[in-house]
């Protein structure tokens, strides 16, 4: 039994163990509960690999998880996640030693927009021309592209969005959302409505295909942005098809969504889109490519499938929430009881500062001294907020940082206010946002020297 299964596997239709199918997947996307189930329905055991219940660790030089997997397919979320190198980090830890589908190093050189661009085009696949600068002066300055218009938009990002048509003389800027951003050719497809491709690989096959319509008074076809589609895959260019597959092989992917246009015949390759959505091309198609992908990762960690089988789930776009998706909450425990003050540790990745601190469960927000927050190296600040403090008749800005606080044995991460309380009993204040997994004894206190 593998560590961390729970219980001895049971047998496939062929007799042979089924192989457990981890999906790294952090968020609840149709996407990942559809490869989940198709997993399932094929046979075969899913394992959802999220926060709640992913841990590994080296013991004695071996490297061990728990769950424990076979194989593994990435569909980390990278261009919305909040810590997304630390997410990248455990898909780096499990392909040290299993199989996984669109590897972390091959996901890192596909986010890049332009950087995706660079490899195509040396590849010989042909892309769009495109033109990055780094600075106000040499976006604007340099080798601007030669065409009338071109596209203006970031080098990381999904959706199409803050996305613009920018004249040849137009002035840009060489980030959008503090992302680098650059400039991509228009390619005018010469039709009344504008229109692009979609086909969906996976392996060295293109499952599916739509054609991508924009909204009226809209350039961009994007799904999310209220874009229309209609079935391609049967009608989908012999060139179109196999641009997409090379474009994917080039890259690394094991499966990707691929973008492309036509201008006087010859095909472009758009972008390549590692995360792409299933929902547009199930509507468009009637095909989900969950049953392919799940096929895929069966086959990689030594299984087998049967194609039929998988031909006729794919079919159905089942995104109802799999058995296997762990609970996000543990067993209750006893709250702890900490007192009135409390001796804990304030941590900001410089320094861990040892303190007293008062608990105010009538304070929604925990808050530390200057003082504290320079000493721990607190920082970045995330923001700022107006709080009204009972010393003051003014609401008074403060900025907010984060920082770990440990209280007895437990550490937890929390966003607090910087605030001079230099003439306050105690340099920190526990708000709700701490205190409302523990239960506060108003009688007891901290000794203090």
């Amino acid at each position: 039994m593998r560590e961390g299964s729970g219980s001895d596997p049971s047998v496939t239709a062929d007799g042979a163990s089924p192989v457990r199918v981890g999906v790294l997947s952090f968020h609840n996307s149709k996407e990942t509960k559809a490869i989940l189930n198709a997993v399932r329905a094929l046979g075969h055991e899913p394992v959802w690999l999220r926060e709640e219940n992913t841990r590994s660790w080296i013991e004695d030089e071996s490297l061990r998880f728990d769950p424990d997997v076979d194989v593994v397919a990435n569909r980390l979320l990278m261009t919305k996640a909040a810590e997304p190198l630390d997410d990248l980090g455990i898909a780096t830890a499990y392909a040290a030693s299993r199989a996984v589908l669109n590897p972390p190093e091959v996901v890192v050189q596909a986010l890049h927009k332009y950087g995706t661009a660079a490899r195509l085009a040396t590849a010989g696949i042909p892309v769009p021309d495109a033109y990055i600068a780094f600075s106000q002066r040499t976006i604007n300055e340099g080798n601007r592209l030669t065409s009338e218009k071109a596209v203006h938009k970031s080098a990381i990002g999904t959706n199409g969005n803050r996305m613009a048509v920018v004249g040849a003389d137009d002035v840009v800027a060489p980030h959008i959302a503090r992302r680098r951003a650059f400039l991509q050719e228009f390619i005018d497809t010469g039709t009344e409505r504008p229109f692009d491709v979609r086909a969906y690989v996976v392996g060295d096959r293109v499952v599916g295909a739509m054609k991508r319509y924009a909204p009226s008074d809209e350039w961009r076809t994007n799904v999310a942005l209220g874009g229309e589609v209609e079935d391609l895959t049967a009608d989908l260019p012999e060139e179109a098809a196999r641009l997409s597959r090379e474009a994917a092989d080039v890259l690394g992917l094991d499966y990707a969504g691929v973008d492309l246009l036509r201008r006087d015949g010859a095909w472009y390759v758009l972008e390549v889109n590692v995360t792409a959505g299933f929902k547009g091309l199930f509507e468009a198609t009637g095909i989900s490519p969950a049953p392919y992908i799940a096929a895929l990762a069966i086959e990689r960690g030594g299984g087998s499938v049967d194609r039929d089988r998988v031909t006729s789930l794919a079919s159905v776009l089942d995104d109802s929430v799999p058995d296997c998706k762990p609970s996000i909450d543990p067993e209750p425990e006893e709250p702890m009881t900490i007192g009135y003050t409390e001796a804990v540790t304030v941590s900001a990745g410089q320094r861990a500062v040892d303190v007293v601190a008062k608990s105010d469960t009538g304070a929604r927000r925990t808050s530390i001294d200057f003082d504290v927050a320079a000493e721990t190296g607190a920082g970045p600040i995330l923001k700022t907020v107006r709080v009204k403090s009972g010393s003051h008749q003014k609401r008074q800005r403060r900025p907010l940082v984060e920082v770990d606080v440990k209280i007895g044995n437990r550490w937890q991460t929390v966003t607090a206010s910087v605030e001079n309380r230099s003439h306050m009993n105690y340099p920190v204040l526990l708000g709700r946002d701490v205190l409302d997994g523990y239960h506060v004894d108003v009688t007891k206190r901290e000794r203090e020297e």
